[in-house]
């Protein structure tokens, strides 16, 4: 069986995108690719599968994350993963996905899907209680804290249901009356003859109803923004590009509604002395030339404090050496990561009339054998010129 394909890369969006980016980018793939636009092309059909299994995994929040950690693997079933053996039909996807499709027989099907979608028939309740609206928060972070953990509290402003009219948008007094563009199906059908699409009502919003005085404090929007303070735990070995998932804490719902989720993405600045690579760190160690030539030892900058690292006689600039579980922590209660320490020789600098003659006297009694690398290098440079020399006698 072929690998399947990234779920990111068949939905044509990156691994940051937003709720509303995934969902649309997946409706243009089905507007494109769906079975009542491309009768009987099979390869239209399967792409439209494809693209129906990446969306099912990457448009819910705990599926995503497994995704996210653990890849194609991580679905483990959980996914439509039955596509393939034809563990899936068609209508199924529309059965999964009628708030996109709005049905796949009778009066639904296509036609409602590439006209918009969502269109209602005298189906929707506008008082119903409806879910608020995940919400994405952007977090920049020290990389102390990524480190070891920190807790914050985020200042956000969030869309919450309105107190005055309780989320439904009209004004005291006031009520919703059918809307006159649909008549109040919801729908409205555009063109004529053997193709029409039916459209969502652009009046009423596929309700078939119109406020019809607006609550004066939210504008008839139902929410109002409100700023908010909200406590976040930030786990210790949290990488770049995590999202933290706190629920019931995004956009209000209305008329008694849940609560959205609040989705924080993580960035984390760079540090000035480690390197990150999963759970691997990095630090360049300055070691003078005398260290490095007698041995001895430095101090090493740890997440667990201050190591001493013993360094051999003969060091050469450009050594690692691994302390293991030295590295970061694993998120998951694992072994942490190993620091890797990286020799770099630092030149002398301004020296003074003792230190100089020290060197110079120590140079007069160096001997090749005391730089062998330079000595290779020299070799290596000898031969390359003679094989030149040799190149241009043959030209003459």
């Amino acid at each position: 069986m072929a690998d399947k394909r990234d779920y990111y890369e068949v939905l044509g969006v990156s691994k940051t995108a937003t709720a509303d980016e995934i969902k649309s980018a997946y409706r243009k793939l089905a507007m494109k690719y769906h079975p009542d636009r491309n009768p009987g092309d099979k390869a239209a059909e399967e792409k439209f599968k494809e693209a129906a299994e990446a969306y099912d995994v990457l448009h819910d929040p705990e599926k995503r994350q497994r995704y996210d950690q653990f890849g194609h693997a991580g679905m483990n079933g959980q996914g439509f993963g039955g596509f393939g053996s034809g563990g899936m039909s068609m209508d199924d996807i529309f059965s999964m996905f009628g708030d996109l499709f709005g049905g796949r027989g009778g009066h639904g099907g296509f036609s409602d899907f590439f006209g918009g979608g969502g269109g209602r028939e005298r189906g929707g309740d506008a008082n119903a209680p409806t879910r608020g609206e995940d919400m994405t928060f952007r977090l920049e972070i020290d990389f102390d804290e990524a480190i070891f953990g920190s807790e914050r509290t985020i200042d956000i402003t969030l869309p919450a249901e309105c107190q005055d009219c309780h989320g439904s948008g009209v004004a005291p007094g006031s009520k919703r009356v059918t809307c006159r563009t649909c008549g109040g199906r919801g729908v409205v059908i555009a063109g004529g003859g053997i193709f029409q699409i039916r459209q969502t009502c652009p009046a009423c919003g596929g309700e078939g109803s119109v406020i019809e005085k607006p609550c004066h404090k939210c504008r008839g929007t139902g929410h109002v923004p409100t700023p908010q303070k909200i406590s976040l735990k930030i786990p210790a070995g949290i990488d770049d590009g995590s999202r933290l998932r706190l629920a019931g804490k995004g956009g209000g719902g209305l008329r008694g509604g849940p609560n959205g989720d609040l989705y924080v993405l993580v960035h984390i600045r760079q540090s000035e002395i480690f390197e990150r690579d999963g759970l691997d760190l990095g630090v360049d160690v300055p070691v003078s030339p005398i260290l490095a030539a007698l041995g001895g030892e430095v101090e090493v900058p740890t997440p667990n404090g201050a190591a001493r690292l013993k360094i051999p006689p003969g060091t050469p600039n450009g050594k690692t050496f691994r302390l293991r579980g030295n590295g970061v922590p694993s998120l998951r209660g694992g072994a942490a990561g190993d620091l890797h320490a990286r020799i770099v020789l630092e030149v002398p600098a301004n020296l003074d009339r003792r230190q100089r003659e020290a060197l110079e006297a120590f140079q007069k009694c160096a001997s090749p054998s005391n730089f062998p690398e330079a000595q290779t290098f020299k070799n290596k440079t000898n031969i390359f010129f003679s094989h030149k020399e040799k190149l241009e006698k043959r030209k003459k």
